[in-house]
Parts: structure tokens; C-alpha cells; sequence
């Protein structure tokens, strides 16, 4: 088990190593923040966390949502955003919040990552073509309009070495072969560009000609060799610049982050439990990602959730136990201290092609179409509203805008699902009923939605019969709305003379019309009883009457 365990976090630290410099470059940092986060994430996320296979570090879905970030605060805004992220995943986490994440209907998680998928790929353009353009900044229709403008400057060798590393990616991917697409195809590279710019001076860039680095002392291009340093995220900042208002404009930021963070994580926890059989504890989970959201910053690292591509392939290569994660994160801080200055050697061109392939993955292209030729015409709309806005707007407004669509198709459904039923005309059922009586059955949840549709129904009633029974056999919860409605039905009721009787109230029910003075209301356990209890008012009038 041991043997097996290490030989996955191996084979998930050879993934991760150009991966995690790939998202770094794509997010708008320098490569090694990238490592810095596999390395304390891989550990912490597994110590913390409930999965046992989850490997987290930075992801593709994060691209997008921390570009903008970078662009406006700088990397100290990254790191301080990613710190309050961690924060927030730790209160999710422990009020208990985790399953209601696993709730967001499928097609706003799809239209997120399609969405996602389609921005990386699109900012992957410029290194894959190798276009010269000073200022990569603006809204997507911008940067599509900047890149339309700059073709004319393309760079044929950058072309070339993306289009043989993402040529080797697919072919060697089509071989099942064991050993990594991204190890062989970006060794290869690596080799032909620096053979190529050494003999003929082609100049194809590299981490190496296009990041340096000042650690301390030590200074220099590419890949620093040097183990982690601690710092503190806003040790750049001046004591007049962390205030308050800084704080309220990083926070939509950091709450974006770590929605985006908790929905990744828990549907790889969900992936990774349907391969393995495991049962993963969102809380814990979540409680883990924020600790190790808290932790990254601290060593320079940007925010982190679990990755799926990386934990299916720990699963596949044996991993069964954290001891992989582990693995995968030492295996990382020793490539850094012994071969950086060979990793620095990576071509850009390179790693714009492996994110291409990342984002691919990453598209759902199958089941977004399948979603828009079989789903009802709300998830669709849902899907493609979720879709437009991470592309065209901003990943922010896209999570909100996502999360509030998903209460609303929630409430819709569920109101849907609600119903109130005339039975008193049904013979078969009720045989022997006073012909002053209206039974109606409720079903589902009474909240403020289905509470206004019962209310109408009863008032809109011009049957002049005196008493009413609602039946609420099948009535799971009543909120404060619904109760405010059932009232009023109530005292509408008792100024016309009439009586309302409840029945088959479940206790959770009782005890809130209780707490909420509906003492002086008629009720019973059952239907039966309240029969009876109509028949002996019946009897009562008969004799007055005599």
C-alpha cells in the first residue's frame, strides 16, 4: 500500500510540475507561485481535509476569476484575496453549509466550467501563436479584438513548438501509455527549443528570457532553486494602504474565490468517491481547503482547491491514501531545489499548449450539448445565462448571478411540486360526509410562494359551506410567510362565520403554529378525528334546533 501510494504522488507531482507553472503564467504570475501552491496545498488540503485521494493545488477554474485580481490589486491583492478565501471556506465549512453547495443544479456548474474552459483557451492564443501585444488587458471582447489586431505579428517558431507540443500531448495520450502526456511532450520540446535557440539564435521564449526573480539576496531569471520562503501577504503593502476600504473591495473577490473554490472541490470529491467508493465529508472538506486557503498565502502561494485531472490520475496510478498528496508535494519542492535552473528552460509556447488541452478537458462540450437538446427550457436559459456572463462579463457576476439563478429554479420547482386538492367530491373516498363540509389535501412544503397560491384558492372558494378542513398530512415545513397567510385565512374564515380545521399536522408543524400563538386554531392527528369532530358539532346544532 505504501509502495503504491508513493509511486501515485510521483506520478501526480511529474502532472502537476509543468501544470502548476502553466496556471501560474495563465493566471498573470510568475511560474514558481504555482509550484509554492501545489507544495503547501498537496500537504495541507490532504492533513485538513476528508478526502483520501483528493490532490489539490491550483486549478484551470481559477484562471479567469483571478486574472482580473492580479490586473487591478497586484499579486499582494492575489495573496490577500486568497487568505479572506480561506477564511470564508472555514465558516462554510463549519456551519455546516457544504451539502447545500452540492446542491447548484448541474447546468450552472456546466455553463461555469464551459464558460471557464472557452477564456483559457482564448488567452492561451497569444503564446500559442507567439503575437506581440504590449497591453493584454480589457474585457473579452477586447482581448479577442487585440488578438484579431496583432496576427500579423506571429511568431512561426512559437507556432510551431505549441503546435508539436499539443500534437505530442494527443498522440501519446491515444497510446494509454502510463507515463504522462505532459512529461513526454514537454521534455521533447524543451529539448528542440533550447537545441534551436542555442545553434540558430531563434530566441523562442522561455520561463527562462521572460520571468526573473529577487528572493532576499538571491536574484536571477527563471525558476528560483530556492526552498520556500514565509512571508506575510501584505508585507508590500504601506501600514495606511490595509484598511478597510481595500478589505471591502478584495471581499466580492475573495467571496467569488471561494464559492468557485468549494464547488470545485466537492465535485472532485464527488468524482473521486464514485471511482473509489469512499465517502468524502463536505464539511471537512471544505474546513480543509480553507486551511489550506489560510496557509498559501503565507508562502507566497495562490488560491487552491482540489483538482480533478490530478485525483483521477492519483486514482489511476494506485493512490488510495493522503500519503500520495504527500508524495506529490515533496516530489515538487525537490525538482525546485535541484532542477529549477532545467525546468526554467520550459517554452512558453509549450505550457499555452498543455492549457489548451487543459481547457478542452475542462469544456463539458458533451454534456453542454446534451443539456441544450434535452433539458427543459430553464435549465437551458440557466446554462446559457451562466455561460454568456463568465465569457463576456466577468466570473464574479457570473457566480452570483448563477447562485441566485439556482435558488430560483429551486423555489420554482418546489412550488411546482405544491399542491391543494378539492377531495370532499370524491364519494369513495369520504361516503358519509355532512354536506357542510370542503376537505382539501395539501402537499409539499407551505412557504411563501405556495403559502399565496392556498390562500387564493380558499378565498376564491364561492362554496357556501361553513366548515373547512385542510388536510396537511403531507406538509413537510411551514415558514414564517406561510403561516402570516394561513392566518389571515383564518380570520377571513371567522368573520364569515365559518370554522377551518387542520389535520394530520406533523409535529415539526405543531410545534411552529404553536410558538407562533395558533393556539386558539382546531386541530387534529388525522383526518378521522376531525370527521368526528364535525359530526359531534352537527348532532350539537340538531339538538339546539329541536
Amino acid at each position: 500500500m505504501i509502495k503504491s501510494n508513493i509511486f501515485a504522488g510521483l506520478t501526480v507531482g511529474i502532472i502537476a510540475l509543468p501544470l502548476s507553472m502553466a496556471l501560474a503564467i495563465g493566471t498573470g504570475v510568475p511560474p514558481e507561485l504555482g509550484l509554492y501552491t501545489a507544495i503547501i496545498a498537496g500537504i495541507i488540503a490532504a492533513i485538513f481535509g476528508s478526502s483520501k485521494v483528493n490532490i489539490s493545488g491550483p486549478t484551470a477554474a481559477f484562471i479567469v476569476i483571478l486574472i482580473p485580481i492580479v490586473q487591478e490589486f497586484g499579486v499582494t491583492g492575489l495573496l490577500l484575496c486568497g487568505l479572506m478565501s480561506g477564511v470564508i471556506l472555514v465558516l462554510v465549512g463549519a456551519f455546516k453549509l457544504g451539502n447545500l453547495i452540492e446542491l447548484v443544479p448541474y447546468p450552472v456548474t456546466v455553463g461555469f466550467t464551459s464558460g471557464i474552459a472557452v477564456v483559457i483557451a482564448t488567452f492561451q492564443i497569444k503564446d500559442f501563436f507567439g503575437l506581440t501585444i504590449e497591453n493584454f488587458t480589457g474585457s473579452y471582447l477586447d482581448k479577442i479584438f487585440l488578438l484579431f489586431q496583432s496576427f500579423p505579428t506571429i511568431n512561426l517558431y512559437e507556432f510551431l513548438t505549441a503546435s508539436l507540443t499539443l500534437l505530442i500531448l494527443i498522440l501519446w495520450k491515444k497510446s494509454k501509455s502510463k507515463i504522462p502526456p505532459a512529461l513526454i511532450a514537454l521534455s521533447i520540446v524543451t529539448l528542440l527549443v533550447a537545441y534551436f535557440n542555442h545553434k540558430f539564435g531563434l530566441n523562442i521564449a522561455t520561463i527562462h528570457s521572460t520571468f526573473s526573480y529577487e528572493v532576499g539576496e538571491n536574484s536571477g531569471t527563471g525558476i528560483p532553486p530556492i526552498p520556500l520562503q514565509f512571508i506575510l501577504p501584505w508585507e508590500f503593502l504601506k501600514p495606511e494602504e490595509i484598511n478597510f476600504a481595500l478589505i471591502t473591495k478584495l471581499l466580492p473577490h475573495a467571496i467569488a474565490i471561494a464559492i468557485l473554490g468549494a464547488l470545485e472541490s466537492l465535485l472532485c470529491a464527488v468524482i473521486s468517491d464514485g471511482i473509489t467508493g469512499n465517502k468524502t465529508d463536505p464539511n471537512k472538506e471544505l474546513i480543509g481547503q480553507g486551511i489550506t486557503n489560510i496557509v498559501v498565502p503565507f508562502f507566497g502561494g495562490i488560491p487552491a482547491t482540489a483538482a480533478i485531472a490530478r485525483t483521477v490520475a492519483n486514482i489511476n496510478a494506485g493512490g488510495t491514501a493522503k500519503l500520495a498528496s504527500i508524495v506529490h508535494s515533496l516530489f515538487i519542492l525537490v525538482s525546485i531545489l535541484f532542477i529549477a535552473p532545467y525546468i526554467s528552460y520550459l517554452p512558453m509556447a509549450g505550457l499555452s499548449a498543455l492549457l489548451l488541452i487543459v481547457a478542452w478537458n475542462m469544456s463539458e462540450i458533451k454534456h453542454f450539448k446534451n443539456i441544450i437538446k434535452t433539458a427543459p427550457k430553464d435549465d437551458i436559459y440557466v446554462l446559457l445565462t451562466c455561460f454568456s456572463l463568465t465569457v463576456l462579463i466577468d466570473m464574479q457576476v457570473a457566480v452570483a448571478v448563477g447562485i441566485g439563478l439556482a435558488s430560483v429554479l429551486f423555489i420554482k420547482r418546489t412550488i411546482e411540486l405544491y399542491s391543494i386538492e378539492l377531495v370532499s367530491e370524491n364519494k369513495t373516498l369520504h361516503p358519509d360526509l355532512p354536506k357542510n363540509v370542503l376537505i382539501y389535501d395539501i402537499n409539499g412544503p407551505m412557504f411563501f410562494g405556495a403559502a399565496q397560491k392556498a390562500m387564493k384558492t380558499l378565498l376564491s372558494s364561492s362554496d357556501k359551506r361553513d366548515i373547512v378542513i385542510l388536510n396537511m398530512k403531507n406538509v413537510s415545513m411551514i415558514d414564517m410567510t406561510a403561516m402570516v397567510a394561513l392566518k389571515s385565512i383564518i380570520d377571513t374564515f371567522a368573520a364569515k362565520n365559518k370554522k377551518l380545521i387542520l389535520s394530520g399536522l406533523n409535529n415539526r408543524v405543531l410545534k411552529k403554529l404553536e410558538r407562533a400563538k395558533f393556539d386558539y386554531v382546531t386541530s387534529f392527528s388525522n383526518i378521522e378525528d376531525s370527521l368526528e369532530y364535525v359530526r359531534h358539532l352537527e348532532n350539537i346544532i340538531l339538538k339546539e334546533k329541536a
